[in-house]
């Protein structure tokens, strides 16, 4: 029997394993899962669902190694951190086994392409939700306004992890689904880029959070947008080389990015720098070291210029408050992580949701036509979130072709393609993950 081996069970995939296990005993597969924490991975699977669990090290090579190279293993799911998927790559090509994750596809991915098409391997990344649904859904409309002799002008596109109404309920309109690291660090690093009206514009980390566009999502509300790190390269990936205009972003609900550019000014976000903390430092305490001498909160409203309605979600997060830290060492960010998985944990009822929002502008023989397309989707409680759906059915609808010999692609790859595309958009529809379109 063909085996699926999951590596990691995180946040994003209670719904990945779930589908998998409602039809591995008709499409006969089994599941193997690992993780670090074996008690998390046997949750996700019952006995007798054609499915078993084990402590995984994924730090081990020769674990690693033991566990793809095993002869009933036809196709690996990498959920463990980016960073890992090529070495677990790179097993997957001495093995013979291919590949699927959710991520981005890094330079060091890219160049195990050859390597992988001459092992008649399949390496897809980008298979969740963003990236991933956006990718897929972005093409379907991009294909079918290029078939109908259009132009593109400009192609914008926004997703945001957020809370949903009903469980909205601190300030800050968010709560963590996903992970708390990738939220603490969103934006830093290169300038983000994007082109607009032929010109390629940068926006550094230092006025991310100010320099935002407002997203209207039709019976959803009005979001903040901000840009994602580096939109310019999906000209070539969209295969729209000359588009004059390409936008990709981030979704926050309105007074986020304001209140989180607060934290980013003053500081709190650098992960460069080591600081010892004794047991007695607050977090007033270390809020203080990098402002200017006086009360705390005035230096930071006067010095981040920061709103009253910013500033009180500040002081709900705690940072002025008389908490410890809880970390004997760390960097600035790491010390705001271990606050914010705290103060924005799910509760046991909450629902999140997933707001996706493209527009497309396109012309031909002087007419100009405009379309809309947005997906909302929400979660059923903190564990079969609406991250964990829209990052986990597509790649178990993928891995399912691929074991029915639906996915003739080697090499490595990204779901761009009719052919990936297409039948993923379609069952996804089934799943309740649905795009509503509108033309302007």
């Amino acid at each position: 029997m063909n085996t699926i081996l999951i590596l990691g069970a995180g946040r994003s995939s209670s719904d990945l394993i779930t589908h998998l296990l409602q039809h591995a005993a008709q499409e006969n597969f089994k599941v193997r899962m690992g993780d670090a924490d074996v008690q998390l991975a046997s949750r996700h699977i019952a006995p007798g669902q054609n499915g078993e669990s084990f402590a995984l090290n994924a730090s081990n090579a020769d674990q690693l190694a033991t566990e793809i190279a095993h002869s009933e293993v036809r196709l690996v799911i990498s959920m463990l951190p980016a960073v890992m998927h090529v070495a677990v790559a790179e097993h997957c090509i001495r093995f013979r086994k291919s590949l699927i994750t959710p991520s981005y596809v890094s330079d060091e991915m890219w160049s195990l392409h050859n390597a992988a098409t001459s092992a008649d391997v399949l390496l897809l990344n980008e298979m969740g939700v963003d990236p991933g649904i956006d990718h897929m859904s972005a093409m379907a409309i991009v294909h079918q306004l290029q078939a109908q002799g259009m132009q593109l002008e400009s192609f914008e596109s926004y997703t945001g992890g957020l809370i949903a109404p009903e469980s909205d309920n601190n300030p800050w309109g968010y709560k963590i689904t996903w992970n708390p690291r990738n939220v603490v660090l969103a934006g830093a690093g290169a300038p983000a880029c994007f082109v607009e009206n032929d010109v390629v514009k940068f926006i550094p980390y230092q006025q991310l959070f100010r320099r935002l566009t407002e997203v209207n999502i039709p019976d959803h509300g009005s979001f903040d947008g901000y840009v994602n790190r580096d939109s310019v390269k999906y000209r070539a990936f969209y295969g729209l080389p000359n588009i004059p205009t390409l936008i990709r972003g981030t979704l926050r609900k309105k007074g986020f990015c304001t209140a989180w550019d607060a934290l980013v000014q003053c500081g709190l976000t650098d992960d460069l720098t080591q600081v010892k903390f004794s047991p007695d430092d607050t977090w007033a305490d270390f809020t203080s070291r990098f402002l200017p001498g006086g009360d705390v909160k005035s230096q930071m409203a006067h010095q981040a210029m920061v709103s009253t309605a910013s500033m009180e979600k500040l002081e709900w997060l705690g940072i002025f408050g008389d908490e410890p830290i809880g970390i004997s060492e760390g960097t600035p960010a790491q010390a705001l992580q271990k606050l914010i998985e705290k103060k924005w944990k799910l509760a046991e009822h909450d629902k999140d949701m997933i707001v996706m929002w493209h527009r497309f502008v396109a012309v031909s023989e002087g007419k100009k036509k405009t379309i809309q397309s947005y997906l909302v989707v929400y979660g059923d409680d903190p564990i079969h979130t609406a991250m964990s759906k829209t990052v986990g059915f597509p790649i178990a609808i993928a891995a399912r072709m691929y074991l029915r010999g639906e996915i003739a692609l080697r090499g490595v790859q990204v779901p761009t393609l009719p052919e990936l595309y297409q039948p993923v958009l379609r069952e996804l529809e089934t799943l309740g993950i649905r795009f509503i379109e509108k033309e302007d």
